[in-house]
């Protein structure tokens, strides 16, 4: 199925100005998918597609944000796109009157700004043609990448954190709680020798571990895991989870999937006493990186916009 072209600008606007005005790219994507701003679904953020060439999964959605921020940026929505830094609204993005965008004054100043930079990109390729045909860029991956070095660092923490994501969908059952239950016992759940290995046919539990909140403090946790690669886990499911809590006397609950949640599925986890913690696809990916995770991290650097500037 090809990939639906979105325009998000309201949905960065909207996104930011849930967040307070100023947030990370990686912030605000995810209140995006959360929230569902302007029709935009959790799937709709973070599918992904292969990549012709490469045979690699990459996150097609890129492009639309990239593309959404610098035209926010040119119409004067957000204030920049520095490397390393936050996005923030302007006064004018904080308050405009969302309905009348784009205007046609708008639209006219977009559309010079992507002229002025096609203009640029072909005078770019052109040269890259004549130093060496295999310097161009795969017509897929193309899409991800605009002219900013933090674009380029989304597309490429997007490429492994995807291949990660399609990684786990291809575990069997057993590899993949080994896998959860390693990665819980890096955000500092012990696990239970004698009753937190229970593979899922056995009373739909996966995992189970003691969390010491503090000196006096240590709490009974529950971890379940779903190895989809399509469906959503639903309220049914995270209700069930917790008559298990029940029967193990946990008053926490860890919910992992590399799929995503329902929105009934999410007000369901925080009903009650014995609350659940949600682990999507893409909040796997953050704890992989965040404790390093079977994962080698590799040093390198990227041009800042300077050196592609015209005199």
């Amino acid at each position: 199925m090809s990939y639906k072209r979105w325009n998000v600008e309201k949905a960065i606007v909207l996104a930011l100005r849930e967040l307070g005005g100023t947030a990370s790219r990686k912030i605000i994507r995810q209140t995006i998918a959360t929230n569902e701003y302007a029709n935009l679904k959790y799937e709709d953020v973070y599918d992904t597609k292969v990549s012709a060439r490469t045979g690699r999964a990459y996150n097609p959605f890129l492009y639309d944000f990239n593309f959404g921020l610098k035209n926010l940026l040119t119409v004067g929505y957000i204030s920049s796109m520095e490397w390393g830094k936050e996005i923030s609204l302007t006064s004018t993005g904080r308050t405009a009157e969302l309905s009348n965008y784009p205007t046609s004054e708008q639209t006219q100043l977009v559309t010079n700004y992507w002229n002025q930079k096609t203009r640029e990109r072909v005078h770019r390729k052109l040269t890259a043609m004549q130093e060496s045909d295999d310097k161009l860029a795969d017509r897929d991956e193309d899409l991800v990448v605009i002219d900013d070095p933090e674009s380029r660092q989304d597309a490429d923490e997007s490429q492994w954190k995807s291949d990660l994501i399609e990684c786990l969908k291809k575990f069997n059952s057993g590899k993949f709680e080994n896998f959860s239950r390693a990665l819980i016992s890096k955000m500092g759940v012990t696990i239970d020798k004698n009753r937190g290995v229970v593979r899922s046919a056995d009373h739909g539990i996966d995992g189970f571990g003691y969390f010491k909140s503090d000196e006096f403090r240590t709490s009974r946790v529950a971890i379940q895991c779903k190895r989809y690669t399509q469906d959503q886990v639903s309220e049914p499911e995270i209700d069930k989870f917790k008559g298990v809590m029940d029967s193990f006397n946990a008053e926490y609950g860890i919910f992992v999937t590399t799929s995503h949640f329902t929105n009934r599925a999410k007000a369901k986890a925080m009903q009650g006493n014995n609350t659940v913690t949600l682990i999507d696809g893409q909040e796997l990916a953050d704890l992989v990186e965040k404790y390093e995770l079977q994962i080698t991290p590799i040093k390198t650097y990227t041009l800042n916009a300077y050196y592609y500037e015209q005199d």
